[in-house]
């Protein structure tokens, strides 16, 4: 009787348990299968990225390049002998500003100007034989060939005339354009051979700025041009007008070499000097300029995410000007392009992502 009554209270008891316990999670099941495709949308919102937005659109911005640029002296020579001898006179000041033409020093000529004089004894005596044989000829006292020798003497005696002149205009040693003098290599009274430097003059005024800008930039850059240029460790801005571009971009380091002009009339600029160059360039009127932030250095250039049906896209892009908070593209974007600038290390390619407001 008892077994029968232990048998009867296990089978009421999984029945209840039946009735109570085991239908709850399939009641659950059931409701979530009443709401269908609901439940299974909520989970996937629920793993979406949150992110902010930039919208792409065109701008205008300044086209500015800095460059570093070195002073550079108007006209520089050294001057030297151009023939042997000593040295008789050099009537300079170091660092005195000289005119152009003024003489600068002397070598002996002496020899030189006793050659001159012998010279223009075998001239007066030619000329004296020249005009005897002249008569002779005009009563036939003479042949043709005896005067021509006479006159071909004279014209002999004329050029050697001039190869004197020429090298005693060389014993004088005069300043080729107005500037100071720099500090002497020789002194009085020294020997001179052909090539010995004497002294260095310098024109400081205008000046020369030359600097390279990148090859890039080669088509903005224009002869007749402005730039401005800060001396190191003072905050004055002055300028300078574009002289010459070159016609080569250096194969090595692909910059253009630039050279500019300014006036110096109290000598501020000394030749030598390391300046910083600002050039402005053609304004861009219609450019798309994006937050930094929003570029990811890849292999095989740059990257940046926007946003295309609720997930992140990849888009390769090329860069151009830079700011310190914007940069220049190029390439890759087009306007109104929704551009994701927060949680890009996070993002994958295709990840769901949701608009932060």
């Amino acid at each position: 009787m008892r077994t029968i009554m232990l048998v009867a209270g296990i089978i009421v008891a999984l029945v209840l348990g039946k009735l109570f316990i085991f239908s709850k999670p399939g009641e659950g099941k059931d409701s979530d299968a009443k709401k269908g495709g609901d439940g299974k949308s909520a989970r996937s919102s629920g793993g979406a990225v949150p992110v902010n937005v930039f919208i792409v659109g065109k701008e205008s911005i300044e086209n500015q390049i800095f460059a570093s640029g070195t002073v550079l002296p108007n006209e520089e020579v050294n001057l030297m002998s151009e023939i042997s001898g000593r040295l008789v006179k050099l009537d300079i000041k170091e660092g005195a500003y000289i005119n152009k033409g003024q003489l600068i020093a002397k070598i002996n000529d002496r020899e030189l100007r006793a050659q001159l004089q012998k010279i223009a004894y075998n001239q007066d005596l030619s000329k004296k034989i020249e005009a005897r044989q002249r008569k002779l000829l005009n009563v036939e006292a003479i042949n043709l060939e005896e005067y021509d020798v006479t006159s071909n003497n004279i014209r002999v005696l004329d050029a050697e005339k001039e190869v004197i002149e020429a090298q005693l205009e060389k014993t004088e040693i005069r300043a080729p354009f107005s500037g100071r003098i720099g500090l002497k290599f020789i002194s009085e009274g020294a020997f001179l051979a052909p090539g010995t430097p004497i002294v260095t003059i310098v024109q400081s005024n205008p000046v020369k700025i030359d600097f390279t800008v990148p090859e890039k930039y080669s088509p903005s850059i224009r002869v007749g041009g402005t730039v401005k240029f800060n001396l190191d460790g003072d905050p004055s801005t002055f300028s300078a007008k574009i002289l010459a571009v070159d016609p080569k971009v250096d194969e090595n380091l692909r910059t253009l070499r630039v050279r500019a002009l300014a006036n110096n009339p109290e000598g501020r600029f000394v030749p030598g000097m390391f300046v910083k160059v600002l050039a402005d360039l053609d304004a861009n009127r219609a450019a798309m300029m994006i937050p930094t932030e929003a570029i990811v250095p890849v292999l095989k250039g740059k990257k940046v995410f926007v946003v295309k049906e609720g997930k992140a896209q990849e888009v390769m892009v090329t860069t151009g000007l830079r700011t310190d908070k914007r940069i220049q593209i190029i390439d890759g974007l087009k306007p109104g392009d929704s551009l994701i600038t927060s949680g890009i290390i996070a993002i994958k390619p295709n990840a769901a992502v949701k608009v932060k407001l």
